[in-house]
Parts: C-alpha cells; sequence; structure tokens
C-alpha cells in the first residue's frame, strides 16, 4: 500500500513549505490540501517571479498533478476566483487538475465582517487575526450552521445562504461595528459560479481511491504547529488543527496511510500578530533578520516578529507530528552574523525548564548556546562539502539535538537556490 506523505510547518507558519511543496512536486501525483484557508500565503519562486498562493495547492506549477483541496479547508469564493484567473494569465491550466471536497466550508462576506467586528471589540487583546473570516466560518462548521462547497450544487442553496447572513447580521448588532454583507454579494456569487465550473468531488472517496491506485500524495500543510488550535499558543492561534493528525481529518484518510512526516522550518524564528515568542529580537539583530529575510507576510503585509530559533519549540514539533525528515529555509538569511544563538531552554523564576508552558502569557528567558557565524555567501552553493563549517556545524547541531535528519536546506527563495543531502 501506498503511503500518504506529510509535509507542515513546525513553527509559527511563514517556514517557507510553498517552495518545498513545488520542490518536491515532481515525485507526487496528488498535492492535498487538508486545513486553513486564504489566511495561508505559499510563496513560491522560480525564473525571477514570485507567486503566492492562498487556497491552490502549491502543486499547481506542475502539469499533470492531481490538486485537491480537501474538505478540512474553508474557501472564499472570491479569493477562489482572483487566484484561478491570476493562474490562468500564466497559461497555467486549472479546470482539469484542481479538485474540491463538497464537504469544505464556504466563507462567506459576512463571516469577514463578523472577524473584523471581533477583532476591533478584543482592543489591547486582539490575536492578530488575518480578517480573512477563517475564524467565524470555523466557528460555524462546529456550531453546526455552515455553508459546504456541495451546497451550491442544491436547489434551496440560496435560502440557505440568506439563512445564515441574517444569522450573523443579528450577531453583528450585539458590536458597535457594522458593515453590509450585500455589498460584497455580487463579487461573491460570481465566485460561487467560477466554483460550480470545477471538479467538486466526494473527497475521501476520490482519495482513497487514489491511494488504492498507488498514486503518490503529499498532504500540505498551512499555517504551522505553534498555531495550532489544541497544541499551539493558545489563544494566539489559528482557529484549525495544523498538526499532522489533521491530515487524516481534513482529507478522509486512516492514520495507517500515512508515510514520511516532512517537517518544515527557518534557520530561526518568525512570527506574526500577538503571542508569546521568547526568542524575539527587538534590537538591531531583529532588524537585520527582518530585512535580510525580507519578513512581511505574504498574505497580510504585516512586518514579522523575528528571533533566534528555540530549539524546545522544535522539538516540541517533531513530537506532536512524528516528523522523519527535517527541511530547513532561510539558511541564507543568517549569512553575515558575527555571532548565532540557538535556544536550548528556558529560564524561570525558580527553574529552568526545556517545555513549552501551557500558559500563553508566560514569556520565559531563553538559555542560549552562543555558535560562531559565517560571512561568506552560501546562496549558490550546492555542495555540503562546499560550505562553510560554521553552517555545516549549525545543521550538524539541530540533527544531534533532534535526532531527526535535515534533507533540504534552502539557499534562497528560487527553486534553484537548494541544497539537496545526499543527492549530490
Amino acid at each position: 500500500m501506498h503511503k500518504t506523505d506529510v509535509l507542515l510547518g513546525l513553527q509559527w507558519g511563514d517556514e517557507g513549505k510553498g517552495k518545498i511543496v513545488d520542490l518536491l512536486a515532481p515525485g507526487y501525483d496528488v498535492i492535498a490540501r487538508f486545513q486553513g484557508g486564504p489566511n495561508a500565503g505559499h510563496s513560491l519562486e522560480f525564473d525571477h517571479i514570485k507567486h503566492v498562493l492562498h487556497t491552490i495547492p502549491s502543486g499547481i506549477f506542475h502539469k499533470d498533478k492531481i490538486n485537491l483541496i480537501g474538505n478540512g479547508v474553508v474557501i472564499d469564493p472570491v479569493v477562489f476566483k482572483t487566484e484561478t484567473e491570476a493562474l490562468e494569465n500564466l497559461s497555467v491550466s486549472t479546470i482539469n487538475t484542481i479538485y474540491i471536497s463538497k464537504k469544505a466550508h464556504l466563507i462567506l462576506p459576512s463571516h469577514r465582517i463578523l472577524d473584523a467586528a471581533s477583532e476591533s471589540a478584543k482592543g489591547d487583546t486582539k490575536i492578530g487575526s488575518t480578517l480573512k473570516g477563517i475564524g467565524p466560518t470555523y466557528m460555524d462548521k462546529t456550531g453546526r450552521n455552515g455553508l459546504r462547497i456541495g451546497d451550491i450544487q442544491l436547489p434551496d442553496f440560496i435560502e440557505k445562504y440568506n439563512f445564515l447572513k441574517n444569522k450573523h447580521k443579528v450577531i453583528l448588532e450585539q458590536y458597535d461595528y457594522y458593515d453590509e454583507p450585500e455589498k460584497y454579494e455580487k463579487e461573491w456569487f460570481t465566485g460561487i459560479e467560477k466554483l460550480r465550473t470545477y471538479n467538486l468531488v466526494e473527497s475521501e472517496y476520490f482519495i482513497n481511491q487514489l491511494i488504492n491506485e498507488k498514486k503518490k500524495i503529499l498532504a500540505e500543510g498551512a499555517q504551522g504547529t505553534l498555531l495550532d488550535l489544541d497544541f499551539g499558543s493558545y489563544p494566539y492561534v489559528t482557529s484549525s488543527n495544523t498538526i499532522c493528525a489533521s491530515a487524516c481529518s481534513g482529507l478522509g484518510i486512516a492514520p495507517t496511510k500515512i508515510g514520511e512526516v516532512i517537517g518544515v522550518f527557518k534557520a530561526y524564528c518568525t512570527r506574526v500578530g500577538g503571542g508569546p515568542f521568547p526568542t524575539e529580537l527587538k534590537d538591531k539583530n531583529g532588524e537585520k533578520l527582518r530585512n535580510q529575510g525580507k519578513e512581511f507576510g505574504s498574505t497580510t503585509g504585516r512586518p514579522r516578529r523575528c528571533g533566534w530559533l528555540d530549539l524546545p519549540a522544535l522539538k516540541y514539533s517533531i513530537m506532536i507530528n512524528g516528523v522523519t525528515q527535517l527541511m530547513i529555509t532561510k539558511a541564507d538569511v543568517l549569512t553575515g552574523f558575527e555571532t548565532l544563538k540557538i535556544c536550548t531552554g528556558y529560564q524561570t523564576a525558580d527553574k529552568s525548564i526545556d517545555s513549552l508552558s501551557f500558559d500563553a502569557e508566560q514569556q520565559p528567558e531563553p538559555v542560549y548556546k552562543k555558535m560562531k557565524g559565517w560571512k561568506s555567501d552560501i546562496s549558490e552553493i550546492r555542495k555540503w562539502s562546499n560550505l562553510p563549517k560554521e553552517f555545516t556545524g549549525y545543521i550538524n547541531y539541530i540533527e544531534n539535538a533532534t535526532g531527526i535528519p535535515v534533507t533540504i536546506i534552502s539557499l534562497g527563495p528560487d527553486r534553484s537556490s537548494t541544497l539537496f543531502r545526499g543527492k549530490e
């Protein structure tokens, strides 16, 4: 039996998963998104052109690949239409390669308004929502009120839409914030018509049939492990489960059918919005990381908070997901630092710890191991033996600390800026 491999982020999102999926896609027949929605911003770069995908799986630029949007994803028809049209303008075929689960939930205009109203009401306690309507959509899903992709094929779709919209309008009256959903409906329903032209499938049957046909499948996660609804730094998390187990529930795959678990992480840490970040740098080193790494959100454009690599957090993510191989991105961004630091644990008022705390508000003091940096440009290096010893020492330290091999090293945003360990 062919196993489904899972690729996911091990930090707070923005790890460079899109590039890695794009790199690995030639070895797979199917790329499947299993959670999240247009709050994802998966950046891919090749031929000196940057592409950002929000809903569509990152295998779309490879011909003849099946790109499945699973039942665990939430879809904004407006974003989907914009994204597919941008791809079509690049002569990338989407109509025959994208399959969408009928059980995926729809983001309504009123979901986006609810999102903005809720975040505005929080004032200083904002969680840093992308304001894409993701949270309210998942709330309607768990509250058993949601609209699903399959509903657009039913004769009473408009009635169902109006019922949910009016329910939202009643909730909005409780906020000192109001916007008319009707203003956005024309564009939204145009997006619905676009969705109707795609392959809408019973995705759990569809993907298991592909497994039976021995197709190679890569499940693509969005956001990152530390934003997981259960295991992330709650309440500063996303509204879906971002971990490996979610690939099963978000696609309809049995746990026994999961193969490799590929964990993607940055050579340092970044975070968008509120929430704990023990290794955050608010000094010139933090600025240098942000500028050299171009750390501005691909979905929101917001500047990202930057800091040193956090090993306890990385080991936690590896444990939760059962990671079998690591892939490090943005390693080139660390070039030029005299000294690098890796967090190996935390110091609280009364003890040393090496695990994450239940209390997201607690901000323990990081304990660092210092390492010598490197000055030479590594972005064009394609052989392990040609890398500076300080860099290989950095990678070896991570491997020894986690017990997991680093199999791919990304040395720049372009497809070509990659070093494959063991394939030199």
